[in-house]
């Protein structure tokens, strides 16, 4: 089964074409941007071809997966001859409330409940539907699977998941933690219990998704029983832009001294604050990293503070599972950076981590044990594939209708 995976964004759509069989291979990946703007750009990396850039102006969704069908069946660039060798289509949801707690084939209910939580995700869900109804339009009666970042986070007690704010905000308005990156939590912590040979059932895991978005999941049996985000992607670590866990007060305070209003507020805690917004220099680990090896003290205090509140989560959550098995790290920084990884883990023996700075050195986007053997907690590296996911659950779900 060929299928075609969609995360489509605001103004971006990134795509991989699968081949599902008794593996799965990888035909082609690529990443529209621009959607809306002049001169979107395309770039188009078909497996064992030299990749292509496509630069035109593309004004929506439906013409943009237009573009991307059409450059996957390109006689040069392409790697299918034409789009009937698509069989399903697996789509990125961000958030399906408290509707699905497993990824769904999609029928005009599952997207009226999409349609339904865009007040919950107003940067996402809108365009994670326009990607389904334009591949209606495009393939049309080809099947297509929600599979929803919340999902996974589904199995949280309503202790983990409530606020304590009025009751009657979550009987209206279904305020609650709903967690997000569920998709890439669920993969990495299977993949950590298969690497190690270990049945998931028996393990209590924490997940580090490190990246310019960043969450840390609570793992029982397999099961999520908290994590870090919330309501929204805003709460939790401190990451790229966003502030992550801040007191209300404060927002309340900044928001009547600079006479902000919601947008205002709103524009500060996603795309102003964060790692950005202490450093005053960039949102990539990369360069603070630079920046404090020249002795920036605001890039030094950023990372400080991004670790620190990582290991606090972290000792909470041992807190919460009653002791860890297993800590693993993922995501851009959590695969690639082995210096935020020593960072976090330092100082930690009294919880049972006893980090292996040698094995850890170095170490990028591998799959690796990083704790030294008398460690009671094994710590390790593992690089997650969330469009994998999302291709299996498509064809799994497809196959399983067909029955």
């Amino acid at each position: 089964m060929t299928v075609l995976v969609l995360n489509c964004g605001s103004s971006s759509i990134k795509y991989q074409l699968f081949k599902m069989s008794d593996g799965c291979v990888m035909l082609a990946k690529g990443l529209l941007e621009r959607i809306g703007l002049n001169e979107s750009i395309l770039t188009h990396k078909p497996t064992g071809k030299e990749p292509h850039k496509v630069i035109a102006d593309i004004p929506d969704h439906t013409t943009g997966i237009n573009i991307v069908m059409e450059m996957l069946c390109d006689p040069e660039h392409g790697v299918i001859k034409n789009v009937n060798e698509i069989k399903a289509v697996g789509h990125r949801v961000v958030n399906g409330g408290e509707h699905y707690k497993e990824s769904v084939l999609i029928d005009n209910d599952v997207k009226k409940d999409i349609e339904t939580c865009i007040d919950l995700a107003p940067l996402h869900n809108p365009a994670n539907l326009k990607g389904i109804l334009s591949v209606e339009k495009l393939i049309p009666g080809v099947p297509q699977v929600a599979v929803f970042d919340t999902s996974f986070h589904q199995t949280m007690p309503d202790y983990a998941y409530m606020y304590a704010i009025p009751y009657e905000y979550y009987d209206k308005y279904k305020i609650r933690k709903y967690g997000y990156h569920g998709t890439s939590h669920k993969f990495i912590a299977n993949k950590a219990a298969k690497l190690l040979g270990l049945d998931i059932k028996d393990l209590k895991i924490i997940t580090c998704h490190l990246g310019n978005g960043a969450s840390i999941t609570a793992v029982r049996g397999g099961e999520s029983v908290d994590t870090s985000m919330g309501f929204t992607p805003v709460d939790g670590l401190i990451m790229g832009t966003r502030t992550g866990e801040v007191d209300p007060g404060v927002l309340v305070y900044i928001a009547d001294k600079e006479h902000l209003n919601v947008t205002g507020v709103n524009n500060m805690i996603n795309k102003k604050s964060g790692v950005f917004g202490i450093s005053q220099i960039s949102s990539d680990m990369r360069d603070l990293e630079t920046a404090a090896a020249a002795g920036n003290k605001k890039a030094i205090l950023a990372l400080n503070m991004y670790a620190y509140k990582a290991k606090k989560f972290i000792g909470s959550y041992i807190a919460a599972l009653n002791g860890v098995d297993v800590l693993v790290f993922t995501g851009g920084i959590g695969e690639n950076d082995f210096s935020m990884r020593k960072k976090i883990c330092s100082d930690m023996e009294n919880l049972g981590i006893i980090f292996d700075n040698e094995k850890n050195d170095g170490v990028r986007g591998k799959d690796l044990i990083i704790s030294k053997p008398e460690s009671k907690v094994i710590v390790m590296a593992v690089a997650t594939d969330e469009e994998f996911v999302i291709a299996s659950d498509t064809r799994y779900i497809v196959d399983h209708q067909k029955v």
